[in-house]
C-alpha cells in the first residue's frame, strides 16, 4: 500500500533521552529486558508515587547558547541533541539546505515552569519580587523550548511551540508536515520536552490520578499514572530530497480529533480516539490489518485505559497486539509522543513488541490484544496513539523506510 501524502515523508535522524536511558539503545534494551526506569517520588519533598527521573540532569550544564536558557527542560532538550549523532546530522542538512530552511515544531506542555516554581520561594522579602537572575521567557515561557533549540542548533527557519497536553509532541509532527507540504521549509526539527516539576506532580495527586506504586497499565488494578520526563527530536523532511542519507522510518499518516469532553477526563464513548486513529489509516491507504503493532497511550488510569481499549477494539478488534510502554518511563506528558515514536522506531529495526510492565492480571474486561510480555516478530508497522486532557487525540502511522 502507498501513503496518500501528496509527498511522503521521512524521519532521518533521531534522538531520546529518558528514564530508561540516554539514546535509543538504551531505550531498547531497557525494553527489551523488562527494565523500569521508575523509583519513589524524592522530588523536593514530594514523597506521592514514583516518578521516571532522567539521569544526570539535576547536573547537566548548558553550555550553547544565553544563559537566559537555563532550566531543567531545556537542559533535557540539549541532553537529547547530544544523542545519536543528532546535532551532527542537524548540521549536515543546514549545510544542504541553509539554515533558514530548517523549521522547529516542538511540544511542551509544563515547559520550564520549575525554574518559576524555585524563583518564587525566593522572593525578595522587600520588593516581591523574584531574583534578578529568572528569566522567564527563557525558561517558563513555552516558547523557550523551541527558541532555546534554534540557538543550540543554529537553525532559522519558522519556530512553533505546540501544547495540547500529552499529545502535545504527537501533534508537533501534524503541524510539521503542514509546514514541509506548503514549502515554507525543507526540514523540520519535531519533538518535544517535558521535565519533572511540583506543579504536574501535585496537581496530578489533587485529582487522585497518581499510582502508589509503579504504574501498571492495563492491570485490572490499575489506579494511577507515574509522572516521568523525557525529551526527544527527529528530523522530518521530504523523502529521496536527499538520496545520500538513510531514512530511519516514513511518517505514513496521521488523525487528529478534538472531541472536548471534559477538561481531565477522556470521552468515555471513544469517539475521538476513534476517528484519530481511523483517519491515520485512511490518510495512510492502509487496512486495520496492516498494522503490525499499536502503541498505546496507556497512562494506567481506569478511564484512559478502558476507553482507549473501546477504540482500539472498535477499529481493530482483535487483530492488532498492542501495549503501553508507560511502566517503564513514566507519563512524560508532552514529551510522550516523541518518546514512544522513538521507541517504535526502536521496535521496528530490533524486531521485538515489548508487553506492558507491572501487570498481575490483564483488565478482563479488554477487548483489544494486550500483550503482557514481550513477543519477537517483525515490525513493519506502528501506530502511536496519544489523547490529551482537553480532549486532543493524536494518532501517528511510522513505518520502515
Amino acid at each position: 500500500m502507498s501513503s496518500v501524502f501528496m509527498n511522503p515523508f521521512v524521519l532521518t535522524a533521531g534522538t531520546i533521552v529518558s528514564a530508561i536511558g540516554h539514546g535509543l539503545a538504551e531505550q531498547c534494551h531497557a525494553l527489551k529486558t523488562r527494565q523500569s526506569g521508575l523509583i519513589p517520588c524524592d522530588f523536593f519533598g514530594i514523597t506521592t508515587g514514583y516518578i521516571g527521573r532522567v539521569s544526570g540532569v539535576e547536573s547537566h550544564v548548558i553550555t550553547h547558547g544565553p544563559s537566559a536558557f537555563a532550566c531543567r527542560n531545556n537542559a533535557l532538550a540539549d541532553m537529547a541533541c547530544q544523542q545519536d549523532g543528532f546535532e551532527h546530522a542537524v548540521q549536515d542538512a543546514i549545510t544542504f539546505y541553509g539554515a533558514d530552511r530548517i523549521a522547529v515544531v516542538v511540544g511542551t506542555s509544563t515547559s520550564g515552569i520549575l525554574s518559576a516554581e524555585n524563583a518564587y520561594l525566593d522572593v525578595d522579602a522587600q520588593t516581591g519580587f523574584p531574583p534578578q537572575t529568572f528569566h522567564q521567557s527563557g525558561t517558563q515561557d513555552l516558547f523557550s523550548l523551541p527558541r532555546f533549540l534554534a540557538e543550540r542548533l543554529g537553525t532559522k527557519g519558522p519556530l512553533l511551540t505546540v501544547s495540547n497536553a500529552c499529545a502535545s509532541s504527537s501533534r508537533a509532527f501534524v503541524d510539521a508536515r503542514h509546514w514541509l507540504e506548503a514549502g515554507l521549509c525543507d526540514a523540520v526539527i519535531v519533538g518535544g520536552a517535558d521535565s519533572l516539576c511540583r506543579m504536574t506532580l501535585r496537581g496530578f495527586a489533587s485529582l487522585g490520578l497518581v499510582s502508589d506504586g509503579p504504574t501498571r497499565p492495563c492491570d485490572a488494578a490499575r489506579n494511577g499514572i507515574s509522572v516521568g520526563e523525557a525529551a526527544g527530536f527527529v528530523l522530518l523532511e521530504r523523502e529521496g530530497a536527499r538520496p545520500q542519507v538513510p531514512a530511519l522510518a516514513r511518517l505514513a499518516g496521521y488523525g487528529v480529533s478534538s472531541d472536548g469532553h471534559h477538561m481531565s477526563s477522556p470521552d468515555p464513548q471513544a469517539r475521538g480516539a476513534i476517528i484519530a486513529m481511523q483517519d491515520a489509516l485512511k490518510q495512510a491507504d492502509l487496512e486495520p490489518d496492516h498494522i503490525d503493532y499499536i502503541n498505546l497511550h496507556g497512562t494506567g488510569t481506569v478511564v484512559n485505559d478502558s476507553m482507549e481499549d473501546q477504540a482500539v477494539s472498535t477499529v481493530f478488534g482483535k487483530k492488532v497486539p498492542c501495549s503501553s510502554t508507560k511502566g517503564w518511563t513514566g507519563h512524560t506528558l508532552g514529551a510522550s509522543g516523541i518518546l514512544e515514536t522513538m521507541m517504535s522506531i526502536g521496535l521496528m529495526k530490533s524486531g521485538f513488541i515489548p508487553g506492558c510492565l507491572n501487570v498481575t492480571q490483564l483488565d478482563p474486561s479488554f477487548q483489544s490484544s494486550v500483550l503482557t510480555d514481550n513477543e519477537n516478530r517483525p515490525v513493519r508497522r506502528v501506530m502511536s496513539n496519544a489523547f490529551g486532557f482537553g480532549g486532543t487525540n493524536c494518532s501517528l502511522i511510522f513505518e520502515a523506510a
